[in-house]
């Protein structure tokens, strides 16, 4: 069975294909990936702050405070003196995401001493800061006609070759655009389990990272698939290329993931997390980078690009989790791409495998380490 493209014959190939089951050839755990005794079990589908569907202000006339906003009072101490506004509330408030946060500055909704105050307001270290938080509702998706490159469909599901640059869903910042407005606009047939503004979506796949995605049409076909996935019967496999090379040339990953404890934008390998577990393979070793095939056990949020970074290998183009690791390509994104997905169909039971080759940037961009490395005699 051939590799995965991209791949040269002396790279080692990823496992041959087998039908949708248990996993059963673990890839053993490398030297520098052994488990970590803070990392506890949990389900994949367990509903989290990261899955729960985005929501929009209530509408309003205007932003005077009704009888179901609530108010944040606050007083800046000393150690507040000469910081930001938008960060001493993220800091102060860390239930409310940096967007949402913006957003109630933009609608004059936080007060310094009375008076409605910028997000680079320099603090003082004595104020006292109202912010006024309005209830929050589901936002709806709208159907928008978009390409979709879809591998297979029938009454049950799709399966779709999601572009790099598409988000899987809207979310605060990305109303339309998304795999989801495209998908509405193509067929009214889709899962309601995900709520409103996640229609069909059985997994996700971050905005810059390509390949290939499951979305069920109806609610029997969306449970069926989250189980498959919780009891690890669905295999997802992932091709990258990460920078530098890895010390071990195959491994399991076992680490935590939660929130970065200072900087909610991002995901970090902590104590406090869901257990996350990746294996992988490198196929391919170059002189800057290694070439990488990877295997999802768990569904963590950012969870390939947040391990490869806790190794010390951040995937090449990574906007969040490389930016300390420069490449001399001009990149739309992390070269992380989900090459190969397999289930068993959920109404027949058959045995479903699709494979997707990696985009141009991402061919192009291993063509050029490789043209970098010298060739072995």
């Amino acid at each position: 069975m051939p590799g995965p493209p991209g791949s040269r014959a002396e790279a080692q190939p990823p496992p041959p294909d087998e039908a949708p089951g248990p996993d059963t050839s673990p890839i053993a755990p490398g030297p520098d990936t052994a488990p970590t005794a803070d990392t506890a079990a949990a389900a994949d589908t367990a509903p989290t702050a990261d899955t729960a569907p985005a929501l929009s202000p209530a509408p309003a006339s205007d932003t005077a405070p009704t009888a179901d906003t609530a108010t944040r009072n606050l007083v800046a101490g000393p150690d507040a003196a000469g910081q930001r506004l938008d960060r001493y509330l993220a800091l102060a408030l860390p239930e409310l995401s940096r967007a949402r946060i913006q957003a109630l500055i933009d609608e004059g909704r936080v007060q310094v001493d009375g008076r409605p105050a910028r997000a680079s307001h320099r603090l003082r270290g004595s104020e006292a800061i109202a912010v006024a938080i309005p209830p929050l509702r589901p936002a709806a998706a709208v159907a928008e006609d978009l390409p979709l490159d879809i591998r297979f469909e029938d009454a049950d599901v799709l399966v779709i070759n999601k572009p790099q640059g598409m988000a899987t869903h809207p979310a605060p910042g990305t109303p339309g655009g998304t795999l989801v407005n495209a998908l509405l606009a193509r067929t009214g047939d889709l899962s309601g389990v995900g709520g409103e503004l996640r229609p069909g979506i059985v997994h996700r796949l971050d905005k810059d990272t390509s390949g290939l995605i499951v979305v069920a049409k109806h609610d029997v076909a969306h449970r069926d698939l989250q189980a498959q996935i919780q009891a690890k019967t669905a295999r997802r496999e992932y091709l990258a290329i990460a920078h530098g090379r890895l010390r071990a040339h195959e491994g399991t990953i076992d680490a935590a993931i939660g929130r970065h404890p200072r900087d909610r934008v991002r995901m970090a390998v902590v104590p406090t997390g869901r257990r996350a577990i990746t294996h992988y393979r490198v196929l391919e070793e170059l002189r800057e980078v290694s070439f990488v095939h990877l295997v999802l056990e768990t569904g963590r949020t950012h969870q390939i690009r947040v391990h490869l970074a806790h190794l010390g290998h951040p995937v090449v183009g990574d906007p969040v989790y490389g930016t300390n690791r420069p490449t001399p390509l001009k990149l739309p994104g992390q070269l992380l791409h989900a090459w190969k997905l397999s289930f068993a169909h959920p109404r027949t039971r058959e045995p479903l495998s699709f494979e997707a080759e990696p985009p141009p940037a991402f061919l192009r961009a291993l063509e050029f380490y490789r043209n970098r490395t010298p060739q072995r005699s």
